[in-house]
């Protein structure tokens, strides 16, 4: 959807003030593109953009892709203005096929929610995290990221690894039977 010139600006400042999605220091913009259409509703404290149809994210080391997405970040300032000055982003909901590529790290799942406010990112829907450079994959019912704390929640998981090395018993030993009470 072509928006009109009059929406230019603000929407720069939007995709702008998106760059936090990207986790690393180096500072780039983020691109929000889809096939679909785009919307944005204010409030006095808010403003919501929604994309629908093929979207597609990208900034530093990010790149998301989803079939909708919703994005709400604070405003500030004149609250009687069409569109506000925007504050900080506050969360994101990105729905449909989604995946995610950061680094050496992909998930998958059908729902995703980042929640910089509460440094957590948490993935729903059949949720799948591959780490190709720790060759591990772990899946489950809900899979919550927590930025900062290298920690990773997982509901009745199931994790892939490397193989475990041989710990050296002898495959032809049989094991000792129990000892009797």
């Amino acid at each position: 959807m072509k928006l009109p010139s009059l929406f230019a600006r603000p929407i720069t400042a939007i995709l702008l003030a998106l760059a936090p999605l990207a986790l690393h220091a180096q500072e780039a913009n983020t691109v929000i593109t889809s096939e679909g259409e785009a919307q944005m509703i204010s409030t006095d404290t808010e403003t919501t953009i929604t994309f629908r149809d093929k979207v597609l994210v990208t900034g530093t080391d990010l790149k998301m892709s989803c079939d909708f997405l919703q994005v709400v970040v604070r405003r500030k300032g004149d609250v009687t203005a069409t569109l506000g000055t925007i504050d900080k982003f506050r969360s994101l909901l990105a729905t449909g096929n989604v995946t995610l590529i950061q680094g050496d790290r992909e998930a998958a799942c059908g729902r995703a929610e980042v929640l910089p406010e509460q440094d957590r990112v948490i993935l729903t829907e059949n949720p799948v995290v591959v780490d190709h450079d720790q060759k591990t994959r772990i899946a489950g019912e809900k899979i919550t990221l927590l930025k900062g704390q290298h920690q990773v929640l997982v509901e009745k998981p199931t994790l892939v690894g490397p193989p475990v090395k041989d710990l050296g018993f002898d495959k032809e030993k049989k094991p000792a039977p129990p000892a009797a009470k």
